[in-house]
């Protein structure tokens, strides 16, 4: 396949992609924003406790 017939096919491809829109993009950025920080949070707290417990048993 010629390069040039690669970006051809691919352009064309392109034009079907149906893209979100502003608002969709901010609320799906804020969505994966927010679990992200939730999964730190909660990770962080468990390590937390789990390291406060191993001192306390050694």
């Amino acid at each position: 396949m010629k390069i040039t017939d690669y970006i051809k096919e691919t352009r064309a491809e392109m034009a079907h992609v149906t893209w979100p829109s502003r608002s969709q993009t901010v609320a799906y950025s804020a969505l994966v924003i927010g679990i992200s920080l939730a999964v730190a949070v909660l990770l962080g707290a468990g390590d937390y406790i789990f390291s406060h417990l191993l001192t306390l048993i050694f």
